[in-house]
């Protein structure tokens, strides 16, 4: 059967990840940049005003952008990073910085819309993302049910199950724990944050996701530290390899352009996910006065996780002396090899915490993601509380088996979601950047917290629901406040 199913997954891998994506990722990317006027260099500076608790009754845009950067914060900054070092050589790293500056024009856009046609929950918090903002502003819910089912798939699902098989493989080669235990209590601590709702995974990630990112960073920092000397070194080498022109040595064949592109391409596409469209579904929860500050704060995250987390990986490799040009170590074995290597036996021990929390809080992020897809297609409690037994059993699946056939269909699936977010985003563009616009000429007047009324829009917001935004459904009211949600007479958020 696996035969069988390879005989589809492989070619449809090949065709998407190493030819059709990388071009369209990147194309929309460089015309989303051109579109915005630089963005990436405009927005950020604006970027962290945006930390800030609107309304206690919904999710700070804080929760939200660290919900996002839970998922895209996974072990793929460990494990992809040395991969992408391993089989495109050091200038892969030089791609992967690329792509990411480039993909910070996707990741406003993408998350903007999300903001913008975002749906209210009955519990009175929002709802949204790629599969919302298709239907509403592309007119087409086929596509949107299409996307779902792709996100649904690869992040609630088989991306769980491979984030909990990290877990489960560090822990058990570092200390022989036994898979299965290990599966029982990943059920358990994820059962507890996943059934009390989004707003608990946005409170979870808050505090770990930070946490996470300051311990990998102080390694990294001493790493750099201790070998300061080294540092244009290494700096010169992925420069060099990135063009090709780093020669091969003591035999081991060289790394060419293509090699390097490729490969930083796609890990960086893998680690930071912008374009593909699941960022979004965190972004769309926050309730915040206007959409642009959460595009930015999810653009943010992009520089987060490439620029500084995945740098941080490739300088722990890079300065440690243990990577070798067509060398047997490869993903998070050649990590955890280069950071023993800095501290000690000590190395193993953090890489297992640093996995852990890693992946843990991809899977809370990836499942944050899903949850709001499979209420986009029926919202119905039983079927949510069913699709969270789901996950849980993956997760299972996941600690005691090994994945590498649906970690291919799960690339197949996200290649697929990618595909058609990207062509709505490009489609929706001028929404978001005439959101931009109406964000950054408040904030050049001055205006300390910018508002939003979608009369700005090109349409005046005629698809938007009547109920999230002033001025939807091409209403003119007067305000711009997000209204409350609405209660029943029991008191209860409606």
């Amino acid at each position: 059967m696996e035969a069988l199913i390879r005989v589809v997954v492989d070619p449809l891998n090949n065709l998407l990840w190493s030819h059709v994506l990388i071009y369209v990722l990147i194309g929309v990317g460089i015309i989303l940049t051109l579109a915005t006027g630089l963005v990436q260099l405009r927005g950020l500076p604006y970027s962290l005003r945006s930390f800030k608790r609107i309304d206690d009754s919904g999710i700070s845009p804080t929760q939200a952008f660290a919900t996002g950067l839970a998922s895209r914060v996974g072990t793929g900054n460990i494990a992809g990073v040395a991969t992408a070092i391993a089989l495109g050589g050091p200038g892969a790293i030089f791609w992967m910085w690329v792509t990411a500056l480039v993909g910070m024009a996707s990741a406003f856009t993408e998350s903007t819309l999300a903001q913008i046609y975002k749906e209210r929950h009955p519990d009175g918090s929002f709802r949204g993302g790629p599969a919302y903002y298709i239907q509403r502003g592309l007119g087409s819910r086929g596509w949107g049910i299409a996307f779902s089912l792709s996100l649904i798939l690869a992040f609630g699902l088989v991306f769980n199950a491979v984030q909990a098989n990290s877990i489960s493989d560090t822990l058990n080669v570092a200390y022989g724990w036994n898979r299965m235990a290990i599966g029982a209590v990943l059920v358990v601590l994820a059962g507890g944050v996943i059934f009390g709702g989004l707003r608990r995974i946005g409170t979870v990630a808050e505090w770990m996701v930070p946490l996470m990112a300051l311990g990998y960073l102080c390694v990294a920092v001493y790493a750099i530290v201790s070998h300061i000397g080294e540092v244009p070194r290494v700096i010169s080498l992925i420069f060099r390899s990135a063009f090709g022109l780093e020669p091969a040595v003591g035999g081991v064949v060289g790394y060419g352009v293509m090699q390097a592109l490729q490969y930083g391409v796609k890990r960086g596409l893998f680690s930071n996910e912008a374009g593909m469209g699941s960022a979004p579904n965190a972004a769309a929860t926050a309730t915040t006065p206007h959409p642009v500050s959460q595009g930015l704060l999810q653009m943010l995250g992009v520089f987060v996780d490439t620029i500084i987390i995945c740098s941080c990986t490739a300088f722990i490799i890079l300065l440690s002396g243990v990577f070798t040009p067509g060398g047997e170590l490869k993903g998070a074995a050649l990590t955890q090899a280069a950071v023993t290597a800095h501290i000690g036996r000590a190395g193993t021990t953090f890489m297992s915490f640093a996995v852990f929390f890693f992946a843990f809080t991809s899977i809370i992020g990836n499942y944050a993601y899903a949850e709001g897809n499979v209420e986009f297609i029926k919202r119905n409690k039983t079927l949510v509380n069913a699709f969270r037994v789901l996950v849980l059993c993956m997760v299972m699946f996941g600690s005691v088996a090994s994945v590498p056939l649906v970690w291919d269909m799960a690339d197949v699936s996200m290649g697929f979601m990618a595909l058609i977010n990207l062509g709505a985003i490009f489609l929706l563009r001028r929404h978001a950047v005439a959101a931009w616009h109406d964000f950054h000429g408040q904030m050049k007047r001055g205006v300390e917290t910018p508002t939003f009324d979608c009369n700005v829009l090109p349409d005046g917001g005629a698809k938007l629901p009547l109920d999230v935004w002033p001025g939807a459904g091409g209403v003119k009211r007067s305000g711009s406040q997000v209204p409350p949600p609405r209660r029943s007479p029991a008191g209860r958020t409606a």
